[in-house]
């Protein structure tokens, strides 16, 4: 399709208003035009019938409806699924939705891969392309309702939406933030906010600014309780330090008297997983409104860190909890299709070229 056409799967009620009114239509055309599109998944223009005719023929002009394509779907032995969606120049993505009971959690993306270079990270270190667009963002929500022939109506396929798939979340702002009003439109998705979560490593502008324009779940890539060790695991931390990063949690909650933050934590044996790291952590999120999702890793090739056994992850978690936070262990799903946390990695022309000293070395000078 024409580069020049817009891409109507992109744009939230705000834009698509804006679009039709520069055509001369009333705004209440995005309404009709959003159901067509997310809540009946409908791909031509021809079947939305509340729409006049000659206004059909004109959308066929200058917009389309175009979503990444899925190429391969990976079904797990706990049920859990992974879609590869193919977007332009060879470049793949990774969507998995995980079934929890009446419960089923979409993991979303929002880059093609991952600038950040979290040592523990598959995603990362396959180097980073480019961010995706809004449309390819949507487009993983509805590929996963296309893909089970279901409608949003059917809510025991997808409650809630995590973006915690490859990429920084907040490193794509605009299209992103876009992206999540569709999902909470009552026109699209219709998904609660509270459902609706954005997991940041900690890009503390942004997050100060998400505070103000989003009221969705926010989640924190914590992984260490010093900024010593956060510096090696989440490189970030040396341009947003701890100190700043909590300060923007509290800012978080307190605009808009929002909930809980939660706080994730990769177990790495012998790395962030003794009790004087739980003893820090507990004194560093003081005063937080938190839950802590410790996350058994998940290896991948050429991973340098192992899992911390059951007994470590269970002492480490009785002590925050013994310290008044609320904790629980992530269980591992679709590892055996490569889809757990940290796991996915999509197809990515890197774009970083990076040449970085290697995390194993620094934590050598830490004693890791």
């Amino acid at each position: 399709m024409s580069d020049t056409k817009v891409n109507l799967l992109g744009l939230d009620r705000k834009g698509l208003e804006a679009f039709f009114t520069n055509m001369g239509e009333k705004a209440f055309r995005a309404s009709q035009v959003m159901k067509w599109i997310h809540q009946f998944g409908v791909n031509d223009f021809d079947e939305m019938n509340n729409i006049a005719k000659g206004l059909r023929e004109q959308l066929k002009e200058v917009a389309e409806l175009r979503a990444p394509e899925l190429v391969l779907d990976q079904a797990s032995s706990d049920g859990t699924h992974k879609w590869v969606l193919r977007l332009d120049s060879g470049n793949c993505i990774e969507t998995v939705l995980i079934p929890e009971g009446e419960r089923g959690t979409l993991c979303v993306s929002s880059q093609v891969g991952c600038a950040l270079d979290c040592s523990f990270c598959a995603t990362g270190k396959q180097g980073f392309n480019r961010n995706l667009t809004t449309a390819e963002i949507v487009g993983q929500l509805r590929a996963a309702y296309q893909y089970y022939g279901a409608t949003h109506r059917d809510k025991r396929i997808i409650t809630n939406v995590v973006m915690m798939g490859m990429g920084e979340p907040l490193l794509n702002f605009d299209n992103v933030v876009a992206a999540m009003n569709i999902m909470t439109d009552d026109d699209c998705y219709g998904l609660s906010k509270r459902r609706v979560t954005l997991s940041t490593a900690g890009v503390v502008p942004a997050m100060r600014r998400l505070a103000e324009e989003s009221d969705v779940s926010l989640a924190v890539s914590l992984h260490a309780p010093n900024d010593e060790l956060r510096n090696v695991l989440v490189p970030l931390n040396c341009k947003y330090p701890l100190k700043e990063l909590m300060a923007a949690c509290r800012h978080y909650v307190e605009v808009g008297n929002k909930r809980k933050i939660t706080f994730e934590y990769v177990m790495l044996d012998g790395v962030n997983d003794k009790p004087e790291h739980a003893r820090q952590m507990i004194q560093l999120l003081k005063g937080i409104p938190s839950k802590i999702n410790l996350i058994p890793f998940n290896p991948f090739p050429q991973s340098q860190y192992r899992r911390s056994s059951d007994e470590t992850i269970r002492h480490f978690r009785d002590i925050l909890a013994a310290g008044g936070l609320t904790t629980v262990t992530r269980r591992t799903r679709g590892d055996d299709i490569d889809a757990a946390c940290g796991q996915l990695v999509g197809k990515v022309m890197d774009r970083t070229k990076r040449n970085l000293p290697k995390a194993g070395d620094a934590l050598q000078e830490l004693g890791g």
